[in-house]
């Protein structure tokens, strides 16, 4: 009964911050929420341009678009950002290998993780910031918070490490049986990683890129503190970034939305009125999300000829078919 309870009241704050978000809409600047949102538009694009010189290396003797690897980023960003446990990623991975002549699924998931190893280092620095500040709630005390799934993992520490590890060791096992199945497993993998074996090109191609956008998204994020009133500094953007960081580890909701509604209430607490926090919380999201998903379904229209996410999904899945067929006729 009490996980039930929890969940109860997870949704009664999101709710709550909802109409807090709706109350305060002839408060929000316009012409400030315009502008990020153009900043964070810019910020993806730079990560999709990164996105595609790492695709570059990994495929140097096909003919690669930029404008399909962005069409592929921001269609799995939008998706991401209205649907839970990151189905969105599927969607891009579907959309960036069929863009990518000859490319195979492990080469391409290889170059998006490629991407990540920029954002953990980010991430790292960040979140050391945001625990120093004195108003980041430390770890133990996530299950004091009204969001439901980072509650429950807190309050079950045996239980996080059980499902961490099992997570851990089902890829591993996914993995062994793969590359016991299909040779050319690592020799894909490994061509996805190819521009790690060039550490100038990587920094300046991908670091160097990425750093850019990033730039991109802390004045986003600057001037989404400003559109709502909570008001725009270099402490408060690092603190939002630092709870998008924690959200991100728990994908359960779209983009994190209680993890993150609930931390921000609780961060800018003493920073502006209870009201005006909890609008800021949900109305980011809501922009974010309006944002990526008009500019990602687009996308699947005008550049891939696709209707829907859902039509994304199932040609996905029959390419996939239609590739073990193959494999399994060889």
């Amino acid at each position: 009964m009490v996980p039930i309870a929890q969940a109860g009241d997870s949704f009664r704050e999101f709710f709550e911050a909802f109409e807090q978000f709706f109350e305060n809409l002839a408060a929000i600047q316009w012409g400030s929420l315009a502008f990020a949102m153009l900043a964070f538009v810019g910020y993806l694009t730079l990560r999709s341009r990164a996105s595609f010189h790492i695709l570059r290396a990994a495929y140097p003797d096909e003919r690669l678009e930029w404008r399909k690897i962005w069409g592929a980023y921001f269609a799995g960003y939008g998706f991401n950002s209205v649907i839970p446990a990151r189905g969105g990623d599927v969607v891009r991975l579907f959309l960036t290998k069929s863009a990518v002549p000859n490319s195979s699924y492990p080469a391409v998931a290889a170059t998006f993780a490629v991407e990540t190893i920029f954002d953990v280092m980010m991430g790292v620095l960040i979140l050391s910031f945001a625990f120093t500040q004195g108003v980041f709630p430390k770890p133990p005390d996530f299950s004091d918070l009204p969001a439901f799934d980072l509650a429950f993992l807190a309050e079950h520490p045996r239980f996080t490490l059980f499902l961490l590890t099992f997570l851990a060791v089902g890829s591993l096992v996914a993995i062994a049986m793969l590359s016991l199945r299909v040779k050319a497993f690592w020799v894909r993998v490994r061509q996805g990683l190819t521009i790690l074996n060039d550490r100038q090109r990587f920094v300046r191609e991908v670091l160097a890129v990425q750093f850019s956008g990033w730039l991109l998204r802390f004045t986003a994020f600057w001037f989404l503190l400003e559109a709502f009133n909570v008001g725009g500094s270099v402490k408060n953007v690092l603190l939002v970034l630092g709870v998008q960081a924690v959200a991100a580890a728990v994908p359960f909701t779209p983009g994190g939305a209680g993890v993150q509604q609930a931390l921000l209430v609780k961060v800018f607490a003493g920073t502006a009125a209870g009201g005006t926090v909890a609008a800021y919380s949900v109305g980011q999201q809501v922009a974010i999300a309006a944002t990526t998903f008009a500019v990602g379904f687009a996308s699947l229209v005008f550049i891939f000829r696709i209707r829907s996410f859902k039509e994304a999904i199932a040609r996905g899945h029959e390419e996939r078919e239609a590739e073990r067929g193959v494999k399994a006729e060889a």
